[in-house]
């Protein structure tokens, strides 16, 4: 193991919100304590496998534009997915127009300039070795709402140093040839108070198109175009709440929950999108106009086995 202060990189341009994410901390919804973890889960898996990183390693997750950062150290190896534009500028001032998917050597004095997302919102960033960060609650993932996790619960920020623990691992410059696909609309199944909306409610929530608006950040997306009306109660006593759900607030406006929700709730729940649509959903900007679909429970637990399976191929064919 190599001494920690001899192998970091130096942000240059933190990006608009860069954050340390894993899978996330798993059982605490009932002491208050969120999930969290990456937004989209297939493209931190690739991120991780293009490296052969173990899969809850952490990686730097960064939306809309990527951070500027400057590596000092033993030569490294990097990857890039999702929808991504970025270069590598080498020591010697040759710049690389980067590929997503695609393994890159990091040498000393390297520069990654992670420039932008194209019509998607989250990218990621992977490294051969180890960020040198503290678990809390044995994960490292950040959810700045809660200043919970890594980096002081704080996402990065610029002239902040990033240390690795450098273990000399030496990596193939795998690949992988994968586009990410559009999604038009979400698939769900009916949440616990569906029956509380009036059928005109029910029916323009299934039928009518919604427009994702400016509110929207890993706590939660809200969504406008329609009212959806209820005839119990706008607001309902507190319970728990899980990623994915839909709430709709007293304005009548849904909300979907997203990775770093509250883990109660008093709003209504109409519906719940369905795990196999996540990455999709979390990948969607501002401005986007969506619809829903029903599935039975059956159909949805039939497609998040689709999505595994899909995922796993996509794992074997890094070459």
């Amino acid at each position: 193991m190599t001494d920690l202060k001899n192998n970091f990189f130096l942000i240059e341009r933190a990006g608009i919100h860069t954050t340390f994410q894993d899978n996330g901390r798993q059982n605490l919804n009932h002491i208050g304590i969120p999930v969290s973890g990456v937004m989209d889960k297939r493209n931190y898996i690739l991120a991780n496998s293009l490296l052969k990183k173990e899969q809850n390693s952490a990686v730097l997750e960064f939306a809309y534009q990527g951070p500027l950062l400057k590596y000092t150290g033993k030569k490294i190896y990097v990857a890039v997915t999702g929808n991504v534009q970025f270069q590598i500028v080498k020591n010697n001032g040759e710049t690389i127009n980067g590929e997503a998917y695609r393994v890159y050597l990091i040498e000393d004095k390297d520069q990654i300039d992670i420039q932008s997302t194209f019509s998607s919102v989250y990218g990621y960033l992977a490294i051969s070795e180890d960020f040198e960060l503290d678990k809390i609650w044995n994960s490292i993932s950040t959810n700045t709402k809660a200043k919970i996790g890594s980096n002081n619960g704080e996402k990065l920020s610029n002239d902040q140093k990033i240390y690795i623990n450098h273990n000399n691992r030496d990596r193939a410059l795998t690949k992988l040839n994968y586009v990410n696909s559009k999604i038009n609309y979400l698939r769900v199944i009916t949440a616990t108070n569906f029956d509380y909306f009036l059928e005109k409610s029910k029916k323009i929530f299934f039928n009518e198109t919604f427009t994702i608006s400016k509110l929207t950040d890993r706590m939660g997306m809200r969504l406008e175009g329609h009212n959806i009306e209820n005839f119990k109660n706008t607001n309902i006593k507190s319970e728990g709440i899980v990623k994915g759900v839909i709430q709709v607030a007293s304005d009548g406006n849904p909300i979907i929950m997203l990775a770093d929700h509250g883990t109660i709730g008093g709003y209504p729940k109409i519906a719940n999108v369905i795990s196999a649509d996540f990455d999709r959903l979390a990948q969607l900007v501002p401005g986007t106009k969506i619809k829903f679909q029903e599935v039975s429970l059956e159909e949805a637990e039939k497609l998040y086995e689709i999505y595994n399976l899909e995922t796993n191929n996509l794992v074997n064919q890094i070459i």
